[in-house]
């Protein structure tokens, strides 16, 4: 292996990591605020953050070109309503004790931008890949079949988010950061508006009264932005396939998280489940190591 792949594989389990111990930890202890102002400050540094590192990279010249062709614009303003879902269920998971439920999306999410792909542009799937698949709507029946309230609904309202989020990503040749600065732009019109009503209402814990707070507050910007950047410099520099197996970084700390260090609930019924997960996650990781 090559310094290039090792610093990838460093760089995007770093990212992996981030998002999944770092950025859980932080938005669980901001969660007492209310998860619609955690939301709210989430889009809002996000803006900032990345303002000011399209300065600082000097990339607003590739701001420019991106906007001005109209499939962009479209498809990032489409992408930019599934990846403002995701951030906000994915926060009401943490704000309310739903952390497992939550990684159960991210274990699963790749699998099912497998089927998307199958379905939406024609990527053959293999025998190993059709199982994964198989084994995650199984799961997911399985559930339902035993009880309706075990359902993991935040986890597959993450998957779905994330997975189309990819797809239309995936549609359009826009660099990560520029795209996500586009549907943060997006997404700010909605962030302010709520914001000035949480104000007016006097519900806001942002205020100069505890200027700690809203320092503390502001690094929801950077804890979006900074393992973002750290996995998609991973994925160029060693590629998809290996950085599709180090991501399972992400829901794995999640879970432990949830279970060990935030003591939820987690029934038999979907401890089956997340067998049955875990064994379509392992056959798809074989898939994906076979192929590199």
């Amino acid at each position: 292996m090559n310094k290039d792949f090792n610093k990838g594989l460093f760089l995007t389990s770093l990212g992996s990591f981030w998002w999944g111990f770092i950025g859980v930890i932080y938005f669980e202890a901001i969660s007492f605020i209310g998860y619609i102002e955690v939301i709210v400050h989430r889009c809002l540094w996000t803006a900032v953050a990345l303002l000011i590192t399209t300065t600082f990279f000097f990339k607003w010249d590739e701001f420019l070109r991106t906007i001005k062709v109209k499939k962009n614009l479209f498809n990032l303003f489409i992408s930019g309503f599934l990846i403002f879902s995701n951030w906000s269920v994915w926060i009401y998971a943490v704000a309310t004790n739903r952390i497992i439920d939550a990684s159960f999306g991210y274990f699963i999410m790749p699998i099912i931008s497998v089927l998307l792909g199958f379905v939406f542009f024609k990527e053959k799937l293999n025998q190993k890949r059709i199982i994964s698949i198989s084994l995650v709507i199984f799961s997911i029946f399985f559930l339902i079949f035993f009880s309706i309230k075990s359902i993991p609904w935040v986890g597959l309202l993450v998957a779905i988010s994330w997975a189309f989020y990819n797809l239309f990503r995936k549609r359009i040749n826009v660099q990560t950061d520029i795209g996500l600065l586009i549907e943060s732009l997006y997404i700010l019109p909605i962030a302010l508006i709520v914001f000035y009503m949480i104000i007016d209402k006097g519900t806001n814990d942002f205020n100069i009264e505890d200027p700690s707070l809203m320092l503390f507050l502001t690094l929801a910007g950077p804890m979006t932005v900074i393992p973002l950047f750290l996995y998609v410099r991973g994925v160029e520099l060693c590629g998809l396939g290996p950085t599709g197996m180090v991501f399972y970084i992400t829901p794995t700390l999640q879970f432990l998280l949830g279970f060990f260090y935030y003591n939820e609930e987690f029934s038999i019924t979907k401890f089956v489940s997340f067998i049955i997960i875990w064994i379509a996650v392992f056959i798809y990781l074989r898939d994906l190591y076979e192929k590199n």
